[in-house]
């Protein structure tokens, strides 16, 4: 089992044996070599499960089924691959599962989905074992108020781990405490969404949390309120969610303290500078903690270029569309929403690293290059980014490689690590950014569009451009392009700009442009301002599949149905028209409307239930 002694919360706590994996497995029989749970009926033996359930946030275990790429809460397969932020990278055949996601035809019978279930539903039993083994104890340790927190969080935890299953399925079983193989009702199926209980679950997390938490990486008050907002944008409950919101931007603090606030954006990516005020839930990762890199960011292990940092292996590789996305107008700095994908920026795509090729002169907006790894532009300080030698296989993945996951070479030694003995320096302590400010901010904007002001969402998603807008948070040039350890100019990397809708007195120096106001463009431009702005402000982030998928009409979202699949289709179209790029899983994609948007329940499920568990629409 994972190790969790420095990378959650609390030193030396007791370790939890895993109980299970699959859905009706967990639920239907007591585990080999689990503890006794009148040996764990008090306040130690809580605490441990309680470790125990946190530990399972980044979606990977020791000794799961499956590997750590496949289960990870990052959902960079299913949240960036299956959407248009990236193609899956590598070679065509490697990993052939993650293949058939990113071209949706993956089956009931992918092996992807089966470890991603079953994961996230043994955190769902560990949440559950917490809030079943406190009643158990009998001999004063546990103090009610202590009891009312740990029965908060664990709740927190069962919602987070539904969460995730209802991203990628909606249609998951709900399990709580009361459902086990002693009481007779553990075959239980999936008869809808479960928004209802999830939300239901962060309502009581966020009434009995504190504001503050001794440990980092401990949820609070403020975090469970983001969720139970997450969760009422995606059913749609726009009225419920925005209170909340605004409660969150005027008041909501850290774990530490910390007022919620906008950093510079690339240090919500930096080891060294992770659980700062943007992070509104963080997922914790160490490493040199004697895990032999367990606790690091497994689930990102394979997303390095195949050489500079880490040297392997290749994979979540930036697509052309979202490149191009980062395009904006000479003139005003502002998204060019429709035209974005009229022609690609300046790439290397088939031109070898010992080929002159110039970067794209163009204007850009700057987090591009704290997204995408590009070309002829400093890699953190890796040095200039040179291109095909870094790739595993440009021909078939492209010129792109990640970023966002990646350390610093100046801290290679202190924030990287062998993970599990064969993979060098993948195993890293960057944490994952589950929910960070920007992102509650942007909620807002939505929500405001909805039901409420189109000025006030403006000024949310100008306040977000602000960020991107100050000089000081670019990339820049280094002193000596032969010698990133030099340190950087002040002078940028590339041909920045920021514009702001509306007649908006940023303190960055953003344009201002009074015609492009939401009020004066209207409520269809606004929505389309807001989705755009959360496609550059999040990718490569894990949402925008989910994005995508909330947004369309078939699930009551505020765009038509069939919504998802005209921009996924328009994507495909785009990517294998692209001069030199001849993907073999791309040109075989097609996604599917009213089947695409969920992924298929896995069929190991539904036979283990004895079809309790009922396939998704437009599967087998």
């Amino acid at each position: 089992m994972k190790r969790f002694n420095s990378k959650l919360i609390i030193p030396g706590a007791m370790a939890v044996l895993a109980l299970s994996y699959s859905c009706k497995d967990y639920l239907n029989r007591t585990p080999v070599g689990s503890l006794n749970t009148l040996i764990l009926a008090n306040k130690a033996g809580v605490d441990g499960l309680l470790i125990g359930a946190y530990s399972l946030l980044d979606g990977t275990y020791g000794g799961q089924p499956g590997n750590t790429w496949m289960t990870g809460t990052d959902n960079w397969i299913y949240g960036s691959v299956a959407a248009d932020d990236a193609h899956k990278g590598s070679t065509p055949d490697d990993q052939a599962a993650a293949g058939q996601i990113e071209a949706y035809i993956a089956t009931s019978s992918n092996g992807y989905l089966d470890p991603k279930w079953r994961v996230m539903f043994n955190g769902v039993q560990r949440a559950n074992d917490v809030l079943r083994e406190l009643p158990l104890v009998k001999d004063g340790s546990v103090t009610p108020d202590y009891a009312k927190k740990v029965i908060a969080e664990a709740r927190f935890l069962r919602a987070f781990y539904e969460f995730d299953l209802a991203k990628l399925w909606r249609n998951v079983p709900y399990a709580d405490e009361t459902i086990t193989y002693d009481n007779g009702n553990f075959n239980v199926g999936n008869p809808g969404p479960v928004w209802d209980k999830i939300e239901a679950d962060l309502t009581a997390a966020m009434a009995d949390l504190p504001t503050t938490q001794a440990e980092k990486g401990r949820v609070n008050k403020y975090a469970a309120q983001a969720f139970l907002a997450k969760a009422y944008m995606y059913d749609h409950k726009y009225a419920q969610a925005l209170p909340l919101l605004n409660d969150l931007i005027a008041n909501g603090v850290t774990s530490s303290g910390a007022k919620y606030a906008l950093v510079h954006y690339a240090d919500n990516f930096n080891a060294s500078t992770k659980n700062n005020s943007e992070g509104v839930f963080v997922i914790q990762a160490s490493v040199h903690d004697g895990a032999n890199g367990d606790n690091g960011a497994s689930g990102g292990t394979l997303n390095f270029p195949s050489a500079g940092p880490a040297t392997c292996c290749g994979f979540f590789q930036p697509s052309f569309s979202f490149a191009n996305a980062f395009k904006v107008d000479a003139q005003t700095g502002l998204p060019l929403l429709d035209t974005y994908n009229d022609s690609d920026i300046a790439n290397d795509q088939n031109v070898g690293s010992d080929k002159p090729f110039t970067p794209y002169a163009g204007t850009l907006d700057p987090r591009l290059d704290w997204s995408v790894g590009r070309r002829g532009i400093p890699y953190l300080d890796w040095g200039i980014m040179p291109g095909a030698s870094w790739a595993r296989d440009q021909t078939d993945g492209g010129p792109y490689v990640p970023i966002k996951n990646t350390y610093y070479k100046s801290a290679q030694a202190s924030t990287s690590e062998a993970y599990e003995g064969w993979a060098p320096n993948q195993s890293v302590a960057n944490g994952y950014n589950a929910i960070r400010f920007a992102d509650v901010l942007l909620w807002a904007a939505e929500a405001e569009i909805e039901i409420g002001s189109l000025d006030k969402a403006q000024g949310y998603v100008n306040q977000v451009r602000d960020r991107a807008a100050d000089p000081t948070g670019w990339v820049h040039t280094y002193v000596d392009p032969n010698n990133s350890t030099g340190g950087f100019t002040n002078i940028p990397a590339a041909n920045y700009k920021v514009g702001y809708y509306g007649a908006y007195a940023g303190v960055n120096g953003g344009t201002s442009n009074a015609a492009m106001s939401f009020a004066t463009q209207g409520k269809d431009f606004a929505r389309k301002a807001v989705q755009f702005e959360r496609r550059l402000e999040l990718g490569m982030e894990g949402h925008r599949f989910f994005d995508l998928q909330r947004w369309d009409g078939i699930f009551g979202g505020p765009m038509g149905s069939g919504y998802m699949a005209g921009v996924l289709n328009g994507y495909l179209n785009h990517e294998i028209h692209v001069p030199n790029f001849p993907s073999a899983l791309l040109n075989s994609a097609h996604f599917v409307a009213g089947r695409s948007e969920l992924f298929p329940v896995p069929i190991s499920q539904i036979n283990l239930t004895n079809g309790a568990i009922k396939q998704n629409p437009g599967y087998n």
